[in-house]
């Protein structure tokens, strides 16, 4: 049982509270920290914080608590130190020198988790180029950082030797990833054209990591992508098709979630993949209201879409989990709602019809009869319109059909054809 148990990672988190955070927030970040360290394969046996005006440049806390935490790592025979900040080289050089373990920070925990979970080509080199462009300047403390353990948190990704030996190297690697990831992205752009000229209704599903959003892809896409209550289960967007209640199919995309603080190499290195979301005629915002941070999640979702520049798509909050949900849960008075539980097949069906009611918001009415023979334009209705009333008449072998269509829709030179 002891060896097992020195196979996970035992970790301090570390955590400075400063003037313009409140206890509350400063409570969920720590949180947050924790369970990021939890994702990363870690064991938390001690937090340590501090109240400060502003930072110490040279050791980001005190020189008193740096002796504390000094203390604490020899007593708990401590592998890692974890700060819930983004440390700048020469604050990661002194704590190193000071503390002889390997210190790692928030934004360098987080690209490790990235680099955990990251499964396609595009993904593994987004996370590469977003450590590299993050370790570079860092290289003369990394060296006794990572001389002090072989593997482990923070550590996953570029190799020991090239960090310290060459920054050269490094800089070509860097100049590598980004000519692929070009070439990647233009691949993307190519793919979201002919989707486009196949006039698919594209929704994304954008929240907090951890609020749910695999676990509702699944069920209302009958896939099977990866889903599990850790922090950034999932990474690499993945696009499915999904069918309405009328029948109407519809692609959706699961994309990566959203952290506060999320380290600035990491914006810029997926900002081609949150381009899914730039390209959404719909967005479902999938909120955990279980999560007592549920309000600032929220927040912060829409300030990165803000950042992105994705503020004209329409938007469905979808608070999620509501079997669990916290007795002082209030929905946002902005907000255009539903209240679900992915695991509950009615809520399912219901979160389905409101997204059918939604997108029909923006369709315009039609009226056709067409003959029993043409099963293939019938066939079409029912794939790319919304299909109200099908009747047929058996006199005329005709059937009159009601629905809605999008506008400039290629069907719909069709649709006012067999109107006439």
């Amino acid at each position: 049982m002891n060896e097992f148990k020195r196979n996970i990672e035992q970790v301090i988190l570390v955590g400075c509270q400063l003037q313009d955070s409140n206890d509350e927030r400063f409570f969920f970040s720590m949180e947050e920290l924790k369970s990021l360290a939890h994702t990363a394969g870690g064991e938390v046996v001690t937090i340590l914080t501090q109240k400060r005006e502003k930072v110490e440049p040279s050791t980001y806390i005190g020189k008193g608590k740096v002796e504390e935490l000094k203390t604490i790592v020899a007593e708990k025979d401590v592998d890692t130190v974890i700060f819930n900040d983004e440390l700048s080289p020469s604050q990661l050089r002194n704590l190193v020198n000071s503390l002889e373990v390997k210190v790692i920070d928030r934004t360098q925990l987080i690209l490790d988790i990235f680099a955990k979970r990251a499964k396609s080509r595009e993904g593994k080199l987004q996370v590469e180029l977003a450590q590299l462009e993050y370790l570079l300047p860092r290289l003369a403390g990394q060296g006794a950082n990572l001389s002090r353990q072989g593997g482990g948190i923070g550590t996953r990704g570029p190799g020991e030797t090239q960090l310290e030996t060459d920054r050269r190297h490094i800089y070509k690697r860097i100049s590598d990833i980004k000519k692929q990831l070009k070439g990647i992205v233009s691949h993307r752009e190519r793919y979201r054209g002919r989707r486009k000229q196949n006039q698919a209704f594209q929704i994304s599903l954008v929240g907090y990591t951890n609020a749910g959003k695999s676990t509702l892809f699944n069920r209302l896409t009958d896939a099977s992508t990866f889903e599990e209550n850790l922090l950034f289960a999932t990474l690499d967007s993945l696009t499915r098709k999904m069918n309405l209640p009328s029948g109407l199919e519809v692609l959706l995309t699961d994309t990566v979630g959203f952290i506060e603080d999320l380290p600035t190499t990491l914006i810029a290195a997926f900002r081609s993949t949150l381009e899914e979301v730039k390209e959404a005629d719909f967005i479902l915002h999938v909120v955990d209201s279980s999560n007592p941070d549920y309000i600032s999640h929220e927040k912060t979702v829409y300030r990165l879409l803000k950042e992105l520049e994705i503020e004209e798509i329409p938007i469905l909050t979808v608070y999620n989990k509501k079997d669990q949900q916290l007795e002082d849960f209030v929905p946002s008075p902005e907000a255009d709602f539903i209240e679900i539980s992915a695991f509950n097949g009615k809520d399912i069906k219901l979160l389905r019809q409101t997204i059918q009611e939604k997108i029909q918001e923006n369709m315009r009415a039609y009226y056709v009869q067409i003959a029993a023979e043409d099963g293939k334009l019938l066939s079409q209705l029912k794939r790319h319109t919304i299909v109200q009333h099908i009747d047929y008449h058996e006199q005329s072998n005709l059937y009159s059909i009601k629905g809605y269509i999008f506008n400039n829709h290629s069907l719909q030179s069709t649709i006012e054809k067999y109107s006439k």
